[in-house]
């Protein structure tokens, strides 16, 4: 991985120093929030540490369950990783799912919250644009490592990727479609829509709402992504992130419709 180096050491890689720095910004950003909402800024470092540690983790194991083809081909599959525990830990190479990230980083926020005894639903919205614009900053680490690129093509902003990054089947091209650019603009545009409607309709928001509604716009962005994606993980002939966030936007959508649907007395 792209970094600095003292010797044959590596101090940093820009991968990981750019994942941080989404992750300071976001808990930054969600800290000015709580300020707004009248908590206190300071249960969001707290949080951060909680977030961080279950985020990093539940990424390492999404990606041990689902590892792409072109892992599976050089023979790391979950069966290596389960008979290789230091090369499971080991996530310097790389190696962490966004889907795993967030679902550690919830079942975290939900524990700091019982803990302190908060509203999980009040924090998970407070959370939700921050967790968006930390994800557009982070997408920027897999452009230094060369990765999560799409099918080929030749459009004006489509990403070089040098020969030792292209996957087996497509040596001979040499342009593809950014994935990690388009996932950005659309955590981006997520962040600044959530955040404004957040302050635009309050009052007829429920607390947890805006996290639902996080659920529908980033799994819609995924699955939609997944079809010029080239390097999916696959279970069971199925796309697994594809899957995952096709059901994920369901039962999101589901729930924000059974929230505020109106009691049939009313409505009649």
């Amino acid at each position: 991985m792209p970094g600095i180096k003292i010797g044959d050491f590596t101090l940093f890689t820009w991968y990981g120093l750019i994942i941080m720095s989404g992750a300071v910004l976001a808990a930054y950003m969600a800290s000015r929030e709580a300020k707004r909402r009248g908590y206190d800024p300071e249960i969001v470092w707290d949080a951060l540490i909680w977030v961080l540690i279950a985020g990093i983790i539940g990424a390492r194991i999404w990606h041990i369950f689902t590892p792409s083809p072109s892992l599976q081909a050089q023979g790391i599959t979950t069966e290596y990783y389960l008979t290789h525990p230091l090369d499971a830990i080991w996530t310097r190479n790389g190696g962490l799912g966004i889907p795993g990230a967030v679902i550690g980083g919830v079942i975290a926020l939900y524990f700091f919250t019982r803990k302190r005894g908060f509203s999980f639903w009040v924090w998970a919205d407070i959370a939700a644009p921050a967790v968006a614009l930390g994800q557009a900053i982070g997408r920027w680490g897999n452009f230094v490592n060369q990765e999560l690129y799409g099918a080929p093509t030749s459009l004006p902003w489509a990403v070089h990727i040098d020969p030792p990054y292209r996957l087996p089947g497509f040596e001979n091209f040499e342009t593809f479609h950014p994935l990690f650019l388009y996932e950005s603009i659309w955590n981006f545009a997520s962040f600044l829509f959530l955040t404004w409607l957040g302050r635009r309709y309050p009052e007829k928001l429920k607390p947890g709402d805006l996290f639902l509604i996080y659920l529908v716009l980033y799994p819609v962005a995924r699955f939609a992504l997944e079809f010029i994606r080239l390097d999916s993980a696959q279970i069971a002939g199925l796309n697994a992130n594809q899957t995952v966030m096709a059901v994920v936007a369901v039962l999101a959508l589901l729930a924000l419709f059974l929230r505020h649907r109106k009691p049939a007395s009313a409505a009649a």
